[in-house]
């Protein structure tokens, strides 16, 4: 592929294939006319001359083009070069979440809270905008070397505008390890259904382990629709209650029963680290980097418009966990201040001298009257 694909459009130079997915290679690439590594995901030749598999990888262009977050891949061109579709993006160092969770089995609980946070940072500003990933899983994340969080590969998003809840489909598009119930069943997705899929990486993280395991997709899809999840302490006992709760509240099997959004468990997830580490409390969703720990990337800060629900979640948490502000005995300020005496000396004195004065107009009072 590369040998026939050195250059594309005269400015692209590709240099080292850094992975494959079910659709495209990814090469580490040097945009000659701005002299930066960039990657470049590249249609796979068997998909090239199929007009819905074009059409499906201009979407996700698309897509991903109009979302600008610290936690979201940017994409910076779209082009097509020698019959072969492309797509321009920048490049991250490091690796991805799955092959993170391969190499250390399970993370610590500040780990895997410091991660996730920024994850539903980036799906969640991805719902403000109107969209629904329907393909998260840790494949498409990906994680520099200072741990900063991006999320990639909107090759399946839905816009919500475009989604009727009437819908019913026979395929079944996204990752079955992943999936939500209502997409194994071929309903349509919301984002609830990334929410899902959120607490399955969450879970993994944690554990180790996957909630669901099957031979094939159609076990997989049959174990999201009617089973329950094992308890994530059952496989790790130091996972906090509260945190377990979170976690299982996210795998409910109807999307009415999770957090409604990204954001809103991004808010439940901060409340509770925040709590859990003594670390001082925020009303905005921010990366662990806000909090004083090491190791994390950029911040961004939600507007001051996200749902008023997803705070009182956070609120609620942190009522539980922590002794509220309200509760605390308040301090009289007044009472506190020192006596200033040289004033009250002075006030004093001249009060005396007043008073002094009082008899001598008394006696020039009388003696006008004779």
């Amino acid at each position: 592929m590369m040998a026939a694909l050195e250059i594309l459009n005269d400015r692209y130079q590709l240099n080292a294939k850094l992975g494959s997915g079910g659709m495209a290679h990814v090469y580490r690439t040097l945009d000659l006319m701005l002299q930066r590594n960039v990657a470049v995901k590249v249609l796979k030749e068997d998909y090239s001359a199929d007009l819905a598999f074009r059409e499906r990888f201009r979407q996700e262009a698309r897509s991903a083009a109009n979302l600008s977050h610290p936690n979201i891949v940017t994409v910076h061109d779209f082009g097509l070069d020698q019959g072969h579709l492309f797509i321009v993006m920048e490049y991250i160092p490091g690796t991805d979440l799955k092959t993170l969770i391969n190499e250390r089995g399970k993370l610590s609980v500040s780990e895997a809270l410091e991660l996730m946070i920024q994850a539903c940072q980036g799906v969640g500003y991805a719902h403000r905008a109107g969209l629904v990933h329907c393909d998260i899983k840790p494949h498409n994340f990906l994680v520099t070397p200072d741990m900063l969080v991006k999320v990639t590969d909107f090759g399946i998003a839905r816009a919500l505008s475009t989604i009727s809840k009437d819908e019913k489909s026979d395929v079944v598009w996204g990752s079955p390890h992943y999936f939500s119930p209502e997409q194994a069943s071929g309903l349509p997705p919301s984002p609830a259904s990334d929410v899902y899929s959120l607490g399955i990486i969450l879970y993994e993280l944690l554990t180790g382990k996957l909630p669901f395991e099957g031979k094939d997709s159609a076990e997989l899809s049959r174990r999201h629709r009617t089973e329950e999840p094992v308890p994530p302490t059952i496989h790790n006992p130091d996972i906090p209650e509260q945190l377990e709760k979170i976690i299982l509240k996210v795998l409910s099997k109807e999307p009415s029963a999770r957090y409604r959004t990204a954001d809103q468990l991004g808010r439940l997830l901060q409340g509770f680290y925040e709590t859990q580490f003594k670390l001082p409390s925020s009303n905005v969703l921010t990366g662990p980097s806000a909090l004083g720990v090491t190791g994390v990337g950029q911040v961004f800060k939600a507007p001051a418009t996200v749902e008023q629900g997803a705070v009182e979640e956070s609120v609620s948490v942190e009522a539980q966990l922590a002794t509220p502000a309200e509760s605390r005995p308040l301090i009289n300020e007044e009472a506190s201040k020192p006596i200033d005496w040289f004033t009250w000396v002075l006030g004093i004195m001249a009060f005396i001298f007043l008073m002094g004065l009082v008899p001598f107009w008394i006696y020039i009072y009388q003696m006008i009257g004779r």
